[in-house]
Parts: structure tokens; sequence; C-alpha cells
């Protein structure tokens, strides 16, 4: 297992209790380099959505934990936030939970001619994700391997 795996699943260990006592529960946790930085991020949601009561009670908690287990060398950065409204779909479970919602798909290469899809969410699997188009009044399912999607991301709708 990758360090960065292995942070993440254990930063995701010692957040699981904190969130549940603060009403939420964990979105997502990433550990990344961006520049010379290195970020530990949590994504917390509730069904009514997160405020910043919330972030700043499981941010605090967390850090302290964070403090006494000590587990990462490098110096980093801790950021809680809520994953917000056009989050991005990264795993499984986040995809299930997104079943039958409108859904942004972007590709690493042009598919007939485009990099950009919008759809309802339908399927998935551990090699594909499936939304349904509507194209000129017409409906049509596309699949497209994981392996060839940039992005999968919830719609904003205003």
């Amino acid at each position: 297992m990758a360090k960065r795996d292995s942070y993440e699943k254990r930063a995701e260990a010692l957040l699981e209790p904190i969130v549940a006592a603060n009403g939420c529960r964990i979105y997502d946790v990433e550990y990344v380099k961006e520049g010379s930085d290195w970020y530990l991020r949590a994504y917390i949601d509730k069904p009514e959505g997160v405020g910043i009561i919330d972030c700043e009670n499981v941010s605090r908690a967390f850090s302290e934990k964070l403090d006494e287990e000590d587990f990462i060398p490098e110096a980093y950065i801790l950021e809680v936030s809520s994953p917000g409204l056009g989050r991005a779909l990264k795993k499984d479970r986040h995809l299930q939970q997104s079943l039958g919602e409108e859904v942004e798909v972007k590709t690493y290469r042009p598919i007939d001619h485009q990099k950009e899809f919008t759809g309802i969410l339908m399927a998935f699997d551990k090699d594909t994700v499936t939304i349904e188009i509507e194209n000129h009044s017409e409906t049509k399912d596309m699949v497209f391997a994981k392996s060839d999607i940039a992005v999968i991301r919830l719609t904003l709708d205003f």
C-alpha cells in the first residue's frame, strides 16, 4: 500500500468517531501534494448540509487526534470542509449515493468528438459508468470505461 493510501486510511479511521459524534459522515479523505505543500483534506457531509461550525468542531477534534497519533512525518496543512454542491464522485460509494442524479463526465480523450457529457447516472460497476443522455428529445445510454474518465461530478442546478 502506498504511503498516501496508508495515511488516508489511518486518518479516516481516526476521523470516523469524530464525525459521528458531530452528526456528520465522512465523504472523503485525501492526502495530496500541491506545489511544495502537503494537504490532509477531510470532506464531511450530512443530509441537511454541513456548516462552518460543523467543520470547525470536527477540525478541532481531528487536529488533536492527529497530534496524539503523529503518524505523518511530513508537515501538512489540515483542511476540513464540505465536498460542495458540484462534488467529485471518486469512489464507488459516491457513485452509489448519486444514482439517479445528474452528473457531468469529462474524459481524457474525445469520444464522438467531445470530452464532456451530461446525463443521469444510471449504473456503474468496477470497470464502467453508465449515464443516460438526452439528445434532441431522444435518450440513450452511454457507457464509459472508468479508465477513460478524468472526472465525474454532480452538476450544479440553479
